[in-house]
């Protein structure tokens, strides 16, 4: 499904190169979204990819921007015409990544950054394989990750207990990753993830203009 970008960042050579898809995984509250605002802002070459989702939508977030909302009869459509790249039951609601918006984004030249849990992580790896790079991010300690979803206060207190017997649950599969982080100081884990995101697009494996322009090298010689 990954294709090929025109060229990386910076490359002075123009050699082409296959687009990653990254992907941050976290438990609630232990700031893969803050994280993922962050790189967004900094890699003009990234996109988001905006999951559907049947859950009401929140004060302050937009359709389309934040979520794309539908009901869960669209939902079941979208998952029986395989509209999906990946999709879950989290908390009682459904969450989807639509494969058309990643197609074209990719055809465009630019890599996807994905915020998704480890399921939807498993299944992405499962369809592009080593196209996909999966981060999960860790928080400090249990204790601190329960303050921060009470100082966030968006989540009534059931809402958080539900959230943090599910944090357990999601920290058992940090296995399923690539690289794993501990995010005690948001800055510092932001900056170890932007150097994963450039070490990943400059893999010799996604270089794919990388024969060509060796040819060209050695027979100029």
């Amino acid at each position: 499904m990954s294709r090929s970008t025109p060229r990386p960042a910076g490359d002075p050579h123009g050699m082409q190169r296959r687009g990653v898809l990254f992907v941050l995984s976290s438990p609630s509250g232990a700031g893969k979204s803050t994280i993922a605002r962050k790189l967004l802002a900094a890699e003009p070459e990234l996109a988001i990819s905006v999951s559907a989702t049947t859950r009401a939508i929140r004060p302050g977030e937009e359709d389309g921007r934040d979520y794309h909302f539908v009901d869960l009869d669209r939902f079941r459509r979208m998952v029986a015409d395989h509209e999906f790249l990946e999709w879950a039951h989290v908390f009682g609601q459904r969450y989807g990544t639509p494969r058309a918006p990643v197609d074209e984004v990719l055809a465009s030249g630019r890599d996807v950054l994905f915020d998704i849990d480890w399921q939807g992580a498993q299944q992405l790896h499962q369809i592009a394989g080593g196209d996909v790079v999966r981060v999960f991010i860790l928080p400090p300690s249990m204790e601190e990750l329960h303050d921060r979803l009470l100082r966030r206060a968006t989540d009534a207190a059931e809402v958080i207990d539900a959230r943090m017997a599910r944090a357990a649950s999601e920290v058992s599969h940090w296995d399923g990753y690539d690289y794993v982080l501990v995010n005690d100081d948001v800055e510092g884990c932001f900056e170890r993830v932007r150097t994963i995101l450039a070490a990943e697009r400059l893999k010799r494996s996604r270089q794919t203009g990388l024969i060509g322009f060796i040819r060209h090298l050695t027979k100029a010689a």
